[in-house]
C-alpha cells in the first residue's frame, strides 16, 4: 500500500497543477483585435501651370575665322620692308601695306609701256590721216570712173584697224605694268590678324611664294551640331538660310580666366546635308566684330571652345512644372484624390529648373516633385504643397 501511495502521489499533484493552469487559462480575458490600416505616404507636390514659351537648345562648338587665307606673292623681287603690323598676333587694317617688294623694275616697265602707248597712238593718227586722204582721192575720181567700188585696202581701212589694235595692246601692256607695280605693295582687303609670318627684309621671293597667313576679324563663325529633335524644337529646316527671313539669335558663353563671358550672334544658315558619321546636322552661327572690347567685354578669339544657346523662331503653349517632376521614360506622378497616378508626358524641353511638356497633364494637376522609392499606381499618398511657381521663370528653356 505504501508503494502505491509513493507512485500515485506525484501523479495526483501533477494532475492538480495541470487542472489549475487550465482553469486560469480559461478565465484569462482575450486580447483586443486591432485593424491593419495603411498610412499614406507624404509627398511634395507642385501645381502644373501653362505658359507660352520660345524653346531654345544648348549645343557647343569652336570659334573659327570666316576668312582665313595664305598671303601669296603675285610678283617676284626682293623684300625691301615689312610692316611692324605683319607679326604673329598683330592686327592690321585694309589700308596697311604689310610687305613692300622692290618696285624699281616695275616702274621701268610702266615707263616702257607708256612709250609704246604713245607710239601706237601716233601710228593710229597717221593711218587715220591716210584713210581720210584716200577717201578724198576716191571721191574726186568718181567723175571719170563708172560702176566701180573702192576696196578696203584702197581706203586704208585695214591699216587703221591694225593701228587701233596695236594701241589697245599697248594700253593693255601699260595696265598690266601698273598692276604689277601695285602688287609690290601687299595689302589685305579686310581687317584682320596675322597667324603666320614666313619672310623677312632682304629675302628674294618669286611669284607664287607663300609670305604668311592671316584671318579676317570682321566676322567669325561657329559650327554648331544639332540633332533632328533639336532642329524640330527650333523649327529650323535643313538648308535654312537667313537671307530674307528672321535669323535665330544665339548666345555664346565661355570662361576666360576667372570670368564668365558671353557674346551675341545669329544663325545665318544650316548645312544642306547630314553628317554621315555622326548623323547630325550643323548650323552656322556668326558673330560680328568679335575682337571689339566694349564695356569691359573680352574679345571672342578664334579657336575658343564655347557653349551656345540657340533661341527658337516661334512661340508655343506648354505645361510648366519643376524639373524634379520628370521620372524615367518621360513619366510624371500626379496625386488625384489622395491616390498616386502615373502619367506619360510628351516632353518639349527641360532646363535646370523647369520641365516643359505638350501633353499628358492638365493645368492645376498636383505633380509630385519629391523622390519616390517605389511608385505604385493607386497607392495612398498625402500631398505637401511647395509652391515653387516655376512659371515665373523666363520664357525660354534649354533642350534635353
Amino acid at each position: 500500500m505504501k508503494k502505491i501511495l509513493k507512485v500515485a502521489a506525484p501523479i495526483m499533484v501533477l494532475a492538480a497543477g495541470l487542472g489549475s493552469c487550465a482553469v486560469l487559462g480559461n478565465t484569462k480575458p482575450e486580447p483586443e483585435k486591432k485593424e491593419n490600416t495603411v498610412r499614406p505616404i507624404a509627398l511634395k507636390v507642385d501645381e502644373v501651370k501653362s505658359d507660352t514659351v520660345v524653346l531654345s537648345v544648348n549645343t557647343q562648338g569652336e570659334v573659327r575665322a570666316k576668312t582665313e587665307i595664305d598671303i601669296i606673292s603675285e610678283v617676284s623681287g626682293r623684300i625691301v620692308s615689312v610692316s611692324s603690323e605683319f607679326a604673329e598676333g598683330s592686327s592690321f587694317e585694309p589700308s596697311t601695306t604689310l610687305i613692300k617688294i622692290d618696285d624699281s623694275n616695275y616702274k621701268l616697265a610702266v615707263t616702257r609701256a607708256e612709250a609704246r602707248v604713245a607710239d601706237a597712238y601716233v601710228q593710229l593718227e597717221q593711218q587715220l590721216a591716210n584713210a581720210k586722204l584716200k577717201q578724198k582721192q576716191w571721191d574726186d575720181s568718181k567723175a571719170w570712173i563708172k560702176d566701180g567700188k573702192p576696196t578696203a585696202l584702197a581706203l586704208n581701212k585695214p591699216q587703221v584697224a591694225q593701228a587701233q589694235a596695236n594701241l589697245r595692246a599697248a594700253e593693255a601692256d601699260l595696265a598690266e605694268a601698273n598692276l604689277n607695280l601695285s602688287r609690290t605693295n601687299i595689302r589685305m582687303p579686310f581687317n584682320g590678324r596675322v597667324t603666320e609670318r614666313s619672310v623677312g627684309v632682304g629675302q628674294f621671293v618669286t611669284t607664287g611664294a607663300k609670305l604668311g597667313r592671316v584671318f579676317g576679324t570682321d566676322v567669325v563663325e561657329i559650327r554648331l551640331p544639332l540633332t533632328d529633335l533639336q532642329l524640330a524644337e527650333l523649327n529650323l529646316p535643313v538648308g535654312f538660310e537667313a537671307k530674307n527671313s528672321y535669323a535665330p539669335k544665339v548666345t555664346l558663353k565661355a570662361r576666360i580666366g576667372n570670368q564668365q563671358q558671353s557674346w551675341e550672334g545669329k544663325i545665318v544658315r544650316t548645312l544642306a546635308s547630314i553628317d554621315q558619321q555622326t548623323r547630325l546636322a550643323y548650323a552656322m552661327a556668326e558673330v560680328e566684330k568679335p575682337y571689339a572690347q566694349a564695356d569691359g567685354k573680352s574679345p571672342l578669339p578664334v579657336g575658343l571652345f564655347v557653349s551656345a544657346e540657340i533661341e527658337g523662331i516661334k512661340s508655343q503653349a506648354a505645361f510648366v512644372m519643376p524639373r524634379t517632376a520628370l521620372r524615367e521614360e518621360d513619366k510624371v506622378y500626379i496625386i488625384d484624390d489622395g491616390k498616386l497616378r502615373i502619367k506619360t508626358v510628351d516632353v518639349l524641353a527641360t532646363s535646370k529648373d523647369r520641365l516643359l511638356v505638350s501633353s499628358g497633364v492638365n493645368v492645376g494637376d498636383q505633380v509630385v516633385t519629391s523622390a519616390v522609392r517605389t511608385a505604385i499606381e493607386g497607392m495612398a499618398v498625402e500631398p505637401i504643397t511647395t509652391g515653387t511657381n516655376v512659371a515665373a521663370a523666363p520664357a525660354d528653356a534649354a533642350s534635353r
